[in-house]
């Protein structure tokens, strides 16, 4: 471990060194291929003994989402996460021996959402120290991250936690970068960009596959990407998570300093020791979240707007619903009739594949 630790501080070292101009260009993607691969190999360890990576530890997933909270001890995140749990709990806090307790999960617009603690991210996780390897193991999966910051010394720690997640393959508020990569068996390198490249020519992208052993490809670039954004399609194990920056004791700072924080992406002001300004906290994680809610009606029946089935955005089509209440459903599926603002007439006929919208109304009619 610590050999890998020593090359990851040279690179990084040798980085720092090194100018940022045209010429320079082509060693820097090397470079940070380089660190790209020495990261992976801390996440995720080389064979061998010890049950594989992050054995034994996971949280059940229970609920419609799971959000992770991050941030330095004393910035009052367990206050916020025992305040948010308090009010809005309906499950009693769980006791996870691999872990510190998770607050549980609360209850919003129908929805149960899994708060988690992520305890000893920062400062040394991405190295290995402690149970960080695991603790991120979990982060990955989380559909929201919070990252609970001091409102008198917030920018210090923002970029400190960033930099962890990113170093784990953890994206804050991005999207994939918009790059085509194929590989081949024969045929060379072959790039294509749709758009002026003000980072990326034919020799960096080469010498940066070439530090992957990868020597016949496809690359299309559909925009300006940079050698990380190249990396990243590459390495292929990124993953692209919305963040929320809780700014907590504000109840310490002027009014003036508060509209300007106001204005800041991403960001929500709150205390949690005096609990203001946690509803505007939870529309924020509602809308970062994307959930679509369907309303179930029997026949016969009223619709049950008390318990809707949540759904990712992503998986919204009357099958993924049927999916997610039990998978035989789909087997007897005749068609569905549905109420709501994704079809025209209510109610409409709709088959498996009709895309449902949030606070739809369905009724499954079975063969």
């Amino acid at each position: 471990m610590s050999g890998t630790l020593a090359k990851i501080a040279e690179i990084e070292a040798e980085m720092a060194r090194t100018q940022k101009n045209k010429a320079t260009a082509h060693h820097l993607g090397l470079l940070k291929a380089r660190l790209a691969k020495l990261r992976r190999e801390l996440i995720t360890p080389k064979g061998g003994g010890g049950g594989g990576p992050g054995e034994g530890f996971d949280v059940a997933k229970t609920g419609d989402a799971r959000i992770g909270f991050v941030g330095f001890p004393s910035v009052g995140k367990s206050t916020l996460l025992s305040n948010l749990a308090g009010v809005y709990s309906e499950v009693a806090a769980y006791e996870f021996t691999t872990l510190t307790t998770v607050p549980g999960v609360i209850r919003y617009k129908g929805a149960k959402i899994q708060l988690l603690d992520l305890p000893g991210i920062i400062e040394g996780a991405k190295d290995g120290k402690g149970r960080g390897r695991q603790v991120i193991a979990v982060a990955r999966t989380c559909n929201l991250i919070l990252i609970v910051l001091d409102v008198l010394k917030p920018l210090g720690h923002k970029r400190i936690i960033e930099n962890e997640l990113e170093g784990f393959g953890i994206r804050l508020n991005s999207k994939p970068p918009n790059i085509g990569f194929k590989k081949k068996d024969k045929g060379g390198i072959n790039l294509t960009a749709t758009c002026p490249q003000s980072e990326l020519d034919t020799e960096t992208v080469k010498s940066i596959l070439a530090e992957y052993k990868i020597h016949n490809a496809d690359v299309t670039l559909r925009s300006d990407a940079t050698a990380d954004d190249l990396i990243d399609v590459v390495e292929g194990n990124r993953v692209y998570i919305p963040c929320i920056y809780v700014l907590n004791k504000i109840d310490q700072i002027s009014i003036e300093e508060l509209d300007i924080i106001y204005k800041v992406p991403h960001c929500v002001p709150i205390s949690a020791h005096h609990r203001w300004n946690f509803d505007d906290l939870l529309e924020k994680i509602w809308d970062y979240l994307k959930l679509v809610r369907i309303y179930t009606k029997p026949k016969g029946q009223l619709p049950d707007y008390t318990s809707p089935v949540v759904l990712p955005y992503c998986k919204t089509t009357v099958e993924d619903f049927c999916m997610k209440i039990h998978k035989n459903l789909i087997k007897d599926f005749k068609y569905a009739l549905v109420w709501g603002s994704s079809v025209k007439h209510n109610p409409q006929k709709v088959g498996k594949d009709h895309t449902l919208e949030d606070e739809d109304v369905i009724q499954i009619v079975k063969k």
